[in-house]
Protein backbone atom coordinates (compact mmCIF):
# COMPACT_ATOMS: atom_id res chain seq x y z
CA UNK A 1 0.00 0.00 0.00
CA UNK A 2 2.67 2.66 0.60
CA UNK A 3 5.93 2.44 -2.14
CA UNK A 4 7.62 5.48 -3.78
CA UNK A 5 8.29 5.57 -7.00
CA UNK A 6 11.80 6.39 -8.19
CA UNK A 7 10.35 9.21 -9.89
CA UNK A 8 8.92 10.42 -6.73
CA UNK A 9 12.31 10.13 -5.27
CA UNK A 10 13.85 12.19 -7.99
CA UNK A 11 11.43 14.93 -7.41
CA UNK A 12 12.53 14.94 -3.77
CA UNK A 13 15.95 15.56 -3.55
CA UNK A 14 17.14 18.31 -1.58
CA UNK A 15 18.66 20.35 -4.55
CA UNK A 16 15.34 21.65 -5.67
CA UNK A 17 15.28 23.28 -2.27
CA UNK A 18 18.20 26.03 -3.07
CA UNK A 19 18.02 29.81 -3.08
CA UNK A 20 17.63 29.66 -7.15
CA UNK A 21 14.63 27.48 -7.14
CA UNK A 22 11.68 29.24 -8.81
CA UNK A 23 11.77 27.91 -12.28
CA UNK A 24 12.45 24.60 -10.72
CA UNK A 25 9.55 24.57 -8.51
CA UNK A 26 7.69 25.37 -11.56
CA UNK A 27 8.91 21.93 -13.17
CA UNK A 28 8.39 20.29 -10.10
CA UNK A 29 5.28 20.75 -9.42
CA UNK A 30 4.10 19.81 -12.65
CA UNK A 31 6.19 16.38 -12.24
CA UNK A 32 5.20 15.51 -8.83
CA UNK A 33 1.10 16.62 -10.05
CA UNK A 34 1.85 14.18 -13.15
CA UNK A 35 3.49 11.61 -10.93
CA UNK A 36 0.38 12.31 -8.02
CA UNK A 37 -3.00 13.34 -9.37
CA UNK A 38 -3.73 10.07 -11.01
CA UNK A 39 -2.65 7.79 -8.33
CA UNK A 40 -4.66 8.48 -4.45
CA UNK A 41 -4.36 11.86 -4.26
CA UNK A 42 -6.19 15.17 -6.29
CA UNK A 43 -4.59 17.99 -6.91
CA UNK A 44 -6.84 21.10 -6.72
CA UNK A 45 -6.40 24.23 -7.75
CA UNK A 46 -6.37 27.76 -5.85
CA UNK A 47 -9.74 28.48 -7.34
CA UNK A 48 -10.69 25.35 -6.00
CA UNK A 49 -9.40 25.85 -2.64
CA UNK A 50 -11.45 29.23 -2.44
CA UNK A 51 -14.34 27.80 -3.14
CA UNK A 52 -14.24 25.22 -1.00
CA UNK A 53 -13.50 27.47 2.04
CA UNK A 54 -16.61 29.58 1.14
CA UNK A 55 -13.17 32.15 0.41
CA UNK A 56 -11.66 31.10 3.50
CA UNK A 57 -14.82 31.99 5.69
CA UNK A 58 -13.86 30.11 8.53
CA UNK A 59 -11.09 29.95 10.23
CA UNK A 60 -9.94 27.21 12.58
CA UNK A 61 -6.12 28.13 13.38
CA UNK A 62 -3.03 29.55 12.16
CA UNK A 63 0.23 29.17 12.99
CA UNK A 64 4.00 29.62 11.80
CA UNK A 65 3.25 27.55 8.79
CA UNK A 66 0.30 28.79 7.53
CA UNK A 67 -3.11 29.10 8.45
CA UNK A 68 -6.03 25.74 8.68
CA UNK A 69 -9.88 26.92 7.33
CA UNK A 70 -12.46 24.80 7.49
CA UNK A 71 -14.25 23.84 4.11
CA UNK A 72 -16.56 20.96 2.03
CA UNK A 73 -15.59 19.12 -0.97
CA UNK A 74 -18.13 20.21 -3.34
CA UNK A 75 -18.46 16.47 -5.24
CA UNK A 76 -19.69 14.96 -2.00
CA UNK A 77 -19.97 17.69 0.43
CA UNK A 78 -17.56 16.20 2.87
CA UNK A 79 -16.08 18.42 5.61
CA UNK A 80 -12.59 18.87 4.77
CA UNK A 81 -9.61 20.92 6.69
CA UNK A 82 -7.37 22.91 4.61
CA UNK A 83 -3.97 24.06 5.45
CA UNK A 84 -2.64 26.88 3.71
CA UNK A 85 1.07 27.11 3.69
CA UNK A 86 3.31 30.38 4.31
CA UNK A 87 6.76 30.68 3.37
CA UNK A 88 6.41 27.52 0.52
CA UNK A 89 10.40 27.81 -0.52
CA UNK A 90 11.30 27.10 3.53
CA UNK A 91 8.47 24.49 3.56
CA UNK A 92 8.45 22.49 0.02
CA UNK A 93 10.30 19.76 2.00
CA UNK A 94 7.82 19.25 4.83
CA UNK A 95 4.60 19.76 2.40
CA UNK A 96 6.20 17.11 -0.05
CA UNK A 97 7.26 15.05 2.67
CA UNK A 98 4.03 15.32 3.79
CA UNK A 99 2.01 13.98 0.47
CA UNK A 100 4.59 11.18 0.40
CA UNK A 101 3.93 9.88 3.64
CA UNK A 102 0.39 10.08 4.43
CA UNK A 103 -0.69 10.17 1.32
CA UNK A 104 -0.58 6.77 0.41
CA UNK A 105 -1.24 5.23 3.73
CA UNK A 106 -4.89 3.92 4.37
CA UNK A 107 -5.49 3.23 8.25
CA UNK A 108 -8.19 4.19 10.59
CA UNK A 109 -5.23 5.74 12.97
CA UNK A 110 -4.09 7.97 10.53
CA UNK A 111 -5.65 11.21 9.20
CA UNK A 112 -6.49 11.12 5.84
CA UNK A 113 -5.14 13.49 3.47
CA UNK A 114 -7.56 14.17 0.63
CA UNK A 115 -5.47 16.07 -1.28
CA UNK A 116 -3.08 18.82 -2.50
CA UNK A 117 -2.76 22.27 -3.76
CA UNK A 118 0.49 23.04 -5.68
CA UNK A 119 -0.77 26.09 -7.94
CA UNK A 120 1.94 28.30 -8.34
CA UNK A 121 3.52 29.28 -5.22
CA UNK A 122 0.28 28.85 -3.91
CA UNK A 123 0.70 25.44 -1.90
CA UNK A 124 -2.27 23.95 0.55
CA UNK A 125 -2.84 20.24 2.16
CA UNK A 126 -6.37 19.03 2.44
CA UNK A 127 -7.53 16.81 5.19
CA UNK A 128 -10.43 14.98 6.90
CA UNK A 129 -11.97 16.95 9.27
CA UNK A 130 -11.81 15.99 13.15
CA UNK A 131 -14.57 18.19 14.79
CA UNK A 132 -13.20 16.74 18.27
CA UNK A 133 -9.63 18.75 17.81
CA UNK A 134 -6.63 17.02 19.35
CA UNK A 135 -6.12 14.71 22.27
CA UNK A 136 -4.05 17.63 23.52
CA UNK A 137 -7.06 19.93 24.01
CA UNK A 138 -9.25 16.62 25.14
CA UNK A 139 -6.50 16.67 28.46
CA UNK A 140 -6.60 20.20 29.16
CA UNK A 141 -10.05 19.85 29.35
CA UNK A 142 -10.76 18.97 32.88
CA UNK A 143 -14.74 18.14 32.68
CA UNK A 144 -14.51 16.42 29.33
CA UNK A 145 -11.74 14.46 29.92
CA UNK A 146 -13.32 13.17 32.95
CA UNK A 147 -17.23 12.76 31.58
CA UNK A 148 -14.79 10.27 28.85
CA UNK A 149 -13.51 8.16 31.47
CA UNK A 150 -10.41 6.22 31.87
CA UNK A 151 -11.67 2.99 29.57
CA UNK A 152 -12.32 5.38 26.66
CA UNK A 153 -8.80 7.17 27.28
CA UNK A 154 -7.24 3.44 26.80
CA UNK A 155 -9.22 2.76 23.72
CA UNK A 156 -7.34 6.25 22.57
CA UNK A 157 -4.43 5.15 23.90
CA UNK A 158 -4.82 1.61 22.12
CA UNK A 159 -5.79 3.41 18.97
CA UNK A 160 -2.72 5.65 18.67
CA UNK A 161 -0.72 2.73 19.22
CA UNK A 162 -2.21 0.74 16.61
CA UNK A 163 -1.43 3.73 14.15
CA UNK A 164 2.07 3.88 15.37
CA UNK A 165 2.23 -0.04 14.76
CA UNK A 166 1.20 0.42 11.53
CA UNK A 167 3.43 3.12 10.27
CA UNK A 168 6.39 0.81 11.59
CA UNK A 169 5.29 -2.82 10.55
CA UNK A 170 2.54 -2.56 8.32
CA UNK A 171 3.65 -0.56 5.03
CA UNK A 172 6.30 -1.64 2.34
CA UNK A 173 8.96 1.23 4.02
CA UNK A 174 9.16 1.85 7.85
CA UNK A 175 7.53 5.42 8.88
CA UNK A 176 9.57 6.84 11.71
CA UNK A 177 6.32 9.72 13.19
CA UNK A 178 9.22 12.04 15.01
CA UNK A 179 6.94 13.97 16.75
CA UNK A 180 4.11 11.96 18.77
CA UNK A 181 2.55 13.81 21.01
CA UNK A 182 -0.82 14.87 22.37
CA UNK A 183 -1.17 18.09 19.93
CA UNK A 184 -0.50 15.54 17.16
CA UNK A 185 -3.45 13.05 17.35
CA UNK A 186 -7.00 13.96 16.05
CA UNK A 187 -9.98 12.92 17.45
CA UNK A 188 -13.12 12.48 15.21
CA UNK A 189 -16.54 12.67 16.25
CA UNK A 190 -16.50 9.18 17.86
CA UNK A 191 -13.10 10.41 19.60
CA UNK A 192 -11.31 7.32 17.67
CA UNK A 193 -8.10 8.97 17.32
CA UNK A 194 -5.69 9.70 14.48
CA UNK A 195 -2.12 10.10 13.70
CA UNK A 196 -2.07 13.45 12.33
CA UNK A 197 1.37 15.70 10.89
CA UNK A 198 3.71 13.74 8.85
CA UNK A 199 6.05 17.04 7.98
CA UNK A 200 9.01 15.77 9.97
CA UNK A 201 8.05 11.91 9.53
CA UNK A 202 11.38 9.81 8.01
CA UNK A 203 11.01 6.94 5.92
CA UNK A 204 13.38 4.25 5.84
CA UNK A 205 13.66 0.90 4.67
CA UNK A 206 12.95 -2.01 6.93
CA UNK A 207 16.25 -3.73 6.64
CA UNK A 208 17.66 -0.72 8.57
CA UNK A 209 17.62 -0.58 11.98
CA UNK A 210 18.15 2.97 13.14
CA UNK A 211 17.67 6.27 10.18
CA UNK A 212 20.69 8.86 10.18
CA UNK A 213 19.55 12.67 10.49
CA UNK A 214 21.33 15.80 9.89
CA UNK A 215 19.32 17.16 12.43
CA UNK A 216 16.93 17.06 15.58
CA UNK A 217 13.37 16.23 15.35
CA UNK A 218 10.84 16.71 17.62
CA UNK A 219 9.06 18.44 20.95
CA UNK A 220 10.49 18.84 24.30
CA UNK A 221 9.01 16.42 26.72
CA UNK A 222 8.44 14.01 24.62
CA UNK A 223 11.63 13.81 22.36
CA UNK A 224 13.58 10.40 22.74
CA UNK A 225 16.97 11.12 24.78
CA UNK A 226 19.08 9.11 21.86
CA UNK A 227 17.69 11.98 19.58
CA UNK A 228 20.38 14.39 21.97
CA UNK A 229 22.14 11.45 23.38
CA UNK A 230 23.87 9.59 19.94
CA UNK A 231 26.03 7.47 22.47
CA UNK A 232 22.83 5.83 23.33
CA UNK A 233 22.43 4.93 19.86
CA UNK A 234 20.62 6.16 16.87
CA UNK A 235 17.51 7.53 16.13
CA UNK A 236 14.92 4.01 15.22
CA UNK A 237 11.45 3.81 15.74
CA UNK A 238 12.41 2.90 18.95
CA UNK A 239 12.75 6.87 19.51
CA UNK A 240 8.34 6.88 18.27
CA UNK A 241 8.18 4.16 21.54
CA UNK A 242 9.68 6.41 23.41
CA UNK A 243 7.19 9.56 22.64
CA UNK A 244 4.42 7.73 22.87
CA UNK A 245 5.32 6.48 26.63
CA UNK A 246 5.35 10.21 27.82
CA UNK A 247 2.04 10.83 26.23
CA UNK A 248 0.46 7.64 28.04
CA UNK A 249 2.01 9.05 30.98
CA UNK A 250 0.22 12.84 30.50
CA UNK A 251 -3.06 10.80 29.67
CA UNK A 252 -3.42 9.69 32.76
CA UNK A 253 -3.19 13.28 34.53
CA UNK A 254 -0.06 12.85 36.28
CA UNK A 255 1.96 15.75 34.89
CA UNK A 256 -0.36 18.56 35.88
CA UNK A 257 -0.25 17.27 39.61
CA UNK A 258 3.66 16.97 39.38
CA UNK A 259 4.07 20.53 37.81
CA UNK A 260 1.49 22.13 40.83
CA UNK A 261 3.76 19.91 43.59
CA UNK A 262 7.31 20.76 42.50
CA UNK A 263 9.14 23.72 41.37
CA UNK A 264 13.10 23.01 40.02
CA UNK A 265 13.08 20.72 37.39
CA UNK A 266 14.67 17.67 38.24
CA UNK A 267 11.89 17.48 40.94
CA UNK A 268 9.74 18.01 38.26
CA UNK A 269 10.29 14.82 36.17
CA UNK A 270 7.33 13.38 36.51
CA UNK A 271 8.45 9.93 35.22
CA UNK A 272 10.07 9.21 38.33
CA UNK A 273 7.42 10.68 40.05
CA UNK A 274 4.95 8.11 39.20
CA UNK A 275 7.21 4.68 39.65
CA UNK A 276 7.48 5.95 43.18
CA UNK A 277 3.88 6.49 43.89
CA UNK A 278 3.68 3.04 41.89
CA UNK A 279 6.25 1.57 44.08
CA UNK A 280 5.08 2.77 47.52
CA UNK A 281 1.40 1.83 46.91
CA UNK A 282 0.19 1.16 43.57
CA UNK A 283 -3.52 1.32 44.45
CA UNK A 284 -3.31 3.86 47.56
CA UNK A 285 -1.17 5.94 46.15
CA UNK A 286 -2.49 5.82 42.92
CA UNK A 287 -5.63 7.31 44.01
CA UNK A 288 -4.11 10.85 44.73
CA UNK A 289 -3.34 10.93 40.39
CA UNK A 290 -6.91 11.69 40.26
CA UNK A 291 -9.41 12.38 42.16
CA UNK A 292 -11.72 11.00 39.49
CA UNK A 293 -9.82 7.31 39.40
CA UNK A 294 -11.83 4.39 41.42
CA UNK A 295 -12.99 1.16 41.20
CA UNK A 296 -11.65 -0.37 37.57
CA UNK A 297 -10.55 3.08 37.20
CA UNK A 298 -7.29 2.44 39.15
CA UNK A 299 -6.38 -0.87 37.49
CA UNK A 300 -6.41 0.75 33.63
CA UNK A 301 -4.40 3.84 34.83
CA UNK A 302 -2.10 1.07 36.78
CA UNK A 303 -1.94 -0.47 33.22
CA UNK A 304 -1.19 3.08 31.34
CA UNK A 305 1.32 3.95 33.81
CA UNK A 306 3.02 0.92 33.93
CA UNK A 307 3.47 0.50 29.32
CA UNK A 308 4.14 4.08 29.65
CA UNK A 309 7.45 3.88 32.00
CA UNK A 310 8.51 0.60 30.46
CA UNK A 311 8.50 2.90 26.91
CA UNK A 312 10.23 5.81 28.52
CA UNK A 313 13.61 3.74 29.40
CA UNK A 314 16.24 5.51 28.56
CA UNK A 315 18.43 2.77 26.59
CA UNK A 316 16.11 2.01 23.29
CA UNK A 317 17.16 -1.39 23.84
CA UNK A 318 15.08 -1.96 27.15
CA UNK A 319 12.06 -0.28 25.46
CA UNK A 320 9.39 -2.43 23.67
CA UNK A 321 8.22 -2.50 20.51
CA UNK A 322 5.10 -1.12 19.73
CA UNK A 323 3.63 -4.28 18.76
CA UNK A 324 4.29 -5.37 22.31
CA UNK A 325 2.96 -2.07 23.32
CA UNK A 326 -0.50 -2.89 22.17
CA UNK A 327 -0.32 -6.06 23.42
CA UNK A 328 0.68 -5.37 27.19
CA UNK A 329 -2.42 -2.09 26.76
CA UNK A 330 -4.87 -5.09 25.55
CA UNK A 331 -4.05 -7.58 27.97
CA UNK A 332 -4.67 -7.71 31.89
CA UNK A 333 -2.36 -5.03 33.82
CA UNK A 334 -1.20 -8.05 36.76
CA UNK A 335 0.69 -9.90 33.52
CA UNK A 336 2.92 -5.97 33.33
CA UNK A 337 6.06 -6.69 35.23
CA UNK A 338 6.82 -3.75 36.71
CA UNK A 339 9.38 -1.72 34.65
CA UNK A 340 12.77 -0.36 36.42
CA UNK A 341 12.45 3.57 37.48
CA UNK A 342 13.19 5.25 34.48
CA UNK A 343 16.75 7.78 34.56
CA UNK A 344 15.77 11.75 34.79
CA UNK A 345 16.69 12.61 31.11
CA UNK A 346 16.42 16.65 30.47
CA UNK A 347 17.57 17.64 26.65
CA UNK A 348 20.36 19.70 26.84
CA UNK A 349 20.28 23.36 27.13
CA UNK A 350 22.27 23.73 24.13
CA UNK A 351 19.24 22.02 22.24
CA UNK A 352 17.82 24.76 21.86
CA UNK A 353 20.29 26.47 19.29
CA UNK A 354 20.21 22.97 16.93
CA UNK A 355 18.69 22.80 14.18
CA UNK A 356 15.18 21.11 15.04
CA UNK A 357 12.42 20.88 13.33
CA UNK A 358 8.93 21.00 15.02
CA UNK A 359 5.31 22.40 14.30
CA UNK A 360 4.76 25.76 16.19
CA UNK A 361 2.28 24.57 19.03
CA UNK A 362 -0.29 27.01 17.84
CA UNK A 363 -0.50 24.86 14.61
CA UNK A 364 0.82 21.28 15.69
CA UNK A 365 -2.94 19.69 14.96
CA UNK A 366 -3.44 21.06 11.53
CA UNK A 367 -6.69 19.53 11.36
CA UNK A 368 -8.05 21.38 15.37
CA UNK A 369 -5.08 23.31 16.09
CA UNK A 370 -4.10 22.82 19.87
CA UNK A 371 -1.77 24.13 21.98
CA UNK A 372 -0.07 23.31 25.09
CA UNK A 373 3.43 21.44 24.90
CA UNK A 374 6.63 23.43 24.95
CA UNK A 375 8.36 23.01 21.66
CA UNK A 376 11.80 24.15 20.18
Amino acid sequence: MFKYKRRTAAIFKPSYFGKNQTTGDERNAKEFIKSYQSTLLTNYSYNDIKKMTDNFKEKLGEGAYGNVFKGKLSSDSRLIAVKMLMNCRDNSENFLNEITTIGRIHHVNVVRLVGFCWDGSRQALIYEYMPNNSLGDLLHQEDVRVSLGLARLLEIAIGVAHGIEYLHNGCDSRILRLDIKPQNVLLDQNFNPKISDFGLAKVYSRNQSAVTMTGTRGTIGYIAPEIFLRNLGKPSHKSDVYSFGMLLLEMVGTKKHVESDVNTSSDAYFPGWVYDKLILDEERELMELEDSVVGEDVYIARKILKVGLWCIQINPKDGPSMTRVVEMLAGNVEAIEMPPKPVFFSPPREAHELDIFSSNESESSVLALASGSHEM
